[in-house]
């Protein structure tokens, strides 16, 4: 754990002489959603119905897994759906880009790749998320718009919000960037319409996300599928560039793997000499990562899948649904 994640999460008093700045952020923050709010700073609108998946606090909390499920609860009632996000990671010099399973990650960001790959829907990511949603709707024929993350790009217009939280670590100290993780006060969850907790919940309209099925393949034979107890009681070289590393080699020591744990920073640049360790143990990666060392992968290179669902799951469909539903019947 970094120093600053000492600081959010483990009640530091080095939070101290940064608040005045979290003050002022919160501020700034507070001021730009009342601009949007008000109309004051434009708000970019659709044809098609958009779902923002998002969270209020930095690092990862578990939202791909939760917009893969959605992207099957929206094909289960009919829909047809496409994503967008920013396109973390990715260097393409132009913007929109439209992103399929084979789109290089190194172009269009990591998770962009995954979710296309997962997803098997239309995507098209732009920092500029707005311009994102509009190539997506302009080259794609979709009737319901996800984005992966983008809760505070106020510009983009949605008609229904998700919130990710992480169970484990919650809110922290509470406070905002840059004294805590938060980048929007915990008030925020008041006005969105669903909030998802990747672990236990403690609040009564929270729903909790639970892991569903998890495996193992190998990098240059995808189709070749283990458990993740395939290496109980095995020593493995664990990577994982994600927000939240910890719960990637949480998962690996539940099966019973002696973790030899490696975290990267988020969205790491992967290259062959990051997994040239001095030893033939099994490296075992998260699928983000997966996807971007997929070039020169070796035999004993492998990723964990997972797949989760809110719980009780019903309820959570029919409650989405139900939002979506109104909101055709209003545009109609």
């Amino acid at each position: 754990m970094s120093r600053i994640e000492r600081i959010w999460y483990k009640g530091a008093a080095g939070a101290i002489p940064l608040l005045p700045i979290s003050w002022l952020f919160r501020l700034l923050v507070t001021v730009r959603r009342w601009l949007y709010q008000r109309g004051w700073l434009t708000v970019h609108r659709f044809t098609a119905p958009l779902i923002v998946v998002g969270n209020i606090t930095v690092g990862g909390t578990g939202k791909t897994p939760f917009v893969i499920w959605l992207i099957n609860c929206l094909r289960r009632a009919g829909y047809k759906p496409g994503m967008v996000s920013r396109g973390y990671g990715g260097g393409a010099t132009e913007w929109p880009q439209q992103v399929t399973s084979d789109s290089d990650p190194a172009l269009v960001g990591d998770e962009a790749v995954l979710l296309a790959n997962r997803c098997q829907c239309p995507m098209a990511v732009a920092p500029d998320r707005s311009a994102a949603v509009t190539a997506l709707l302009d080259n794609n024929d979709c009737d319901v718009v996800i984005a992966d993350d983008g809760l505070q790009h106020y510009a983009m217009g949605r008609d229904i919000e998700v919130v990710i939280i992480d169970g484990q670590r919650r809110f922290g100290n509470g406070q905002m960037l840059p004294a805590g993780p938060l980048r929007e006060p915990v008030t925020r969850l008041n006005s969105v319409d669903l909030c998802i907790v990747n672990g236990e919940t403690v609040a009564a309209d929270e729903y909790r996300m639970t892991l569903t099925q998890s495996y193992l393949y190998n990098l240059q034979a995808p189709s070749t599928r283990q458990a993740v107890s395939y290496f109980k009681g095995q020593a493995v070289h664990a990577v994982a560039g994600i927000g939240n590393p910890e719960r990637f080699f949480d998962l690996l020591r539940n099966a019973d793997v002696e973790v030899v744990a490696h975290p990267f920073s988020d969205h790491h640049a992967y290259s062959a000499d990051d997994l040239a360790f001095s030893d033939d143990l099994p490296i075992v990666m998260t699928e983000k990562d997966a996807v971007k060392c997929m070039r020169f992968a070796r035999p004993n290179h492998w990723a964990v899948a997972i797949e989760m669902a809110p719980t009780p799951e019903s309820q959570v469909e029919e409650h989405l649904l139900s939002l979506l539903n109104k909101i055709d019947t209003a545009n109609n």
